[in-house]
């Protein structure tokens, strides 16, 4: 694994993955698994639109400025629309489900997840393949850079929320990656201290 963006992918991929196998596993009638569920994926959605408004409104114009075909860049945010449509569509199963807490509602959800993972991981793998090798020429340039400081600019809760998450059952390449890219003391910090209450409230759904 070689960029920050294609660990945080793998954990948008890891989360749907068990979303997707934890809604075929449940027991009708239980409160409590939809009630964690519905919290586990409203995380799942917050985390993946918060980082495509990231690339729509930063990095995406910083692509095209640094020389990127603009016509590629327009596919990409055509698929964050599709991608939000897809969303939506989980979003009120996940609702109907947690409402109800029925194994019907579940089996809505778990195809409504299915679905929207064939979208999502189109994407991804589209932006993986063709964006990224384009911008690996431009990495050390000043405009990427400021870029980069730019997203660095989170609350610390937000930040030390988005490091639990990235490290909640990441593989050993994602791990060593981040290993690789941030201290351990930040990463500690971040993700053990304002991550706490990723630790309290999402990663047991997971357990």
């Amino acid at each position: 694994m070689d960029s920050m963006n294609k660990v945080i992918h793998a954990a948008v991929r890891r989360d749907l993955a068990r979303l997707g196998g934890a809604l075929v596993e449940v027991t009708d009638g239980d409160r409590r698994r939809a009630n964690d569920l519905g919290r586990a994926w409203r995380n799942l959605r917050d985390q993946l639109r918060h980082h495509h408004e990231q690339e729509d409104t930063i990095l995406f114009p910083v692509a095209v400025h640094l020389g990127i075909e603009r016509s590629l860049v327009e596919v990409l945010e055509h698929e964050h629309q599709a991608m939000s449509r897809a969303l939506d569509e989980i979003d009120t199963a996940m609702t109907s489900y947690a409402t109800s807490a029925s194994a019907a509602d579940a089996a809505d959800a778990a195809e409504s997840v299915r679905r929207g993972t064939t979208v999502v991981d189109q994407h991804l793998a589209h932006e993986e393949g063709e964006l990224e090798p384009l911008l690996r020429d431009h990495l050390e340039s000043s405009e990427w850079k400021a870029a980069m400081r730019q997203l660095r600019r989170q609350p610390l809760r937000r930040a030390g929320w988005f490091f639990a998450w990235l490290e909640d059952g990441a593989s050993d390449e994602a791990r060593a990656y981040l290993g690789a890219e941030v201290p351990t003391p930040v990463r500690v910090v971040f993700g053990q201290l304002f991550g706490r209450g990723y630790h309290r409230t999402i990663a047991p759904v997971w357990a």
